[in-house]
């Protein structure tokens, strides 16, 4: 179970997340990590979170968000919401390694999706588009 100052690695897209604050450290409010991306790294998915409003503040860098069809750049003292149940992605559009400060309300148990999932990652268990096989993803969701 992730706490604070933990840090995790998806060597697949080169991101890095460090725990600031868990949903078990928070009574189950709030996650807060900080989140570095890579330049090249391969683009996440589009995904939804349905329960979860998420966002990012970008401290150094600049990350480039679709959020419900629509893009935007995110520089460096500059944050995005993102509000529940709209899809997104994002992805480092500068030429340095990005970072921001990415959070989730409330947290549910989208810690141990990350601590899951990057495992999976270094394990060479993800697809090409970076997804787990549908019943590994089943037993993954947040909720």
């Amino acid at each position: 179970m992730a706490k604070a100052g933990d840090e995790i690695a998806n060597p697949r897209t080169g991101q890095r997340m460090v725990f600031l604050e868990t949903g078990e450290e928070t009574g189950g409010e709030l996650l807060r990590i900080d989140s570095y991306n890579s330049p090249s790294a391969p683009l996440e998915s589009e995904h939804v979170h349905p329960f979860q409003e998420s966002g990012a503040e970008v401290i150094s860098g600049s990350l480039r968000f679709r959020v419900g069809g629509e893009e935007r750049s995110v520089k460096a003292g500059k944050s995005i919401t993102i509000p529940v149940d709209t899809p997104h992605h994002f992805w480092n559009d500068g030429e340095e390694v990005a970072h921001s400060v990415q959070w989730f309300k409330p947290a549910l148990k989208i810690d141990r999706f990350f601590e899951s999932y990057f495992g999976l990652a270094q394990d060479g268990k993800l697809n090409e588009e970076g997804f787990p096989s549908f019943w590994q993803l089943a037993l993954m969701v947040p909720y």
